[in-house]
Parts: structure tokens; sequence; C-alpha cells
């Protein structure tokens, strides 16, 4: 079942049938968030999307890293200046059309898993999306499947 659809800026409909969302600095009981601690989480969300969808490519669009004023700039962290990522960390899993054009559409597929970050907990929608998730090449990224 089709939980949402979202439309690329290819113009291909993409279908969302699983979603798991998370908050990205949950858990974090210490210290600042910033590149190195970003980076780990990123690539934990990455392992993470791969084991639960072993069957089908996985894809991270780059998330926006914001790296806010401060107005003690000569007061770095020990693990260097504050990065933010968007609070809420997305992995779901997408299907389409099949991507081959020389195969039948009605026994055939596309899918691709898709880790994210936006702002809101609110599931993507139509145009509505975030923009980096429109903007996955679903043609280059996902996978033909037989269903």
């Amino acid at each position: 079942m089709t939980l949402t659809r979202v439309v690329l800026t290819s113009g291909r409909v993409i279908g969302l049938s699983h979603l798991r969302l998370s908050s990205t600095y949950g858990g974090l009981l210490e210290g600042y968030p910033h590149q190195a601690l970003n980076d780990r989480r990123i690539k934990r969300m990455l392992a993470a999307a791969t084991a639960e969808y072993p069957h089908t490519p996985t894809h991270l669009v780059p998330p926006p890293r914001e790296h806010p004023a401060d107005d003690r700039t000569d007061r770095v962290g020990p693990f260097g200046p504050v990065e933010i990522l968007p609070p809420v960390t997305c992995i779901g899993l997408f299907d389409s059309a099949p991507v081959a054009t020389d195969v039948d559409p009605v026994l055939h597929g596309s899918a691709l898993t898709i880790v994210w970050f936006q702002a809101t907990p609110q599931p993507p929608s139509g145009h509505d999306a975030d923009q980096g998730l429109r903007e996955v090449a679903w043609e280059e990224l996902a996978e033909d499947y037989e269903i």
C-alpha cells in the first residue's frame, strides 16, 4: 500500500510504501552537534537503511548543514564548530514504474531506499516534499524488479 506519492522534479511519480522517522539528535545527552558526530549519524542511518531494505539500492540526499553564527567565535568547543542537521531523519522505501523501457510495466517496477533529513515529522507529499528528495535522480539510482 502506498502511504503517499512524491513528484520528482523530473516529473516521475514515486510512491512511499515504508517510512521511518527519528529525531536527528535523539539521545544526545552531552556535547553538541558537530561535523564528526553528524558524519557518524549519517553513516549509521545509511547502514540501517541498507540492512532494513537489503534488496534495493540505498541513496542519501545530502542534508543541509547549518553553522550558526555565534558571538563567541573565539570559544570553539573541543570537537570544532557547531554543525546542525535538520531535526528529523527519514528512511523511506519508494517504488515507481520501471526504469527500463523494454520491460512490461505491468510486471515490473523500480525501487529505491532513500535516507534524507527534513524540518518536520510530516511525510513528504506531492510537490511539497523536500527539494533534495524531489531532485533524486531516479533513473540513475533505482533498480528494476519483477513483480
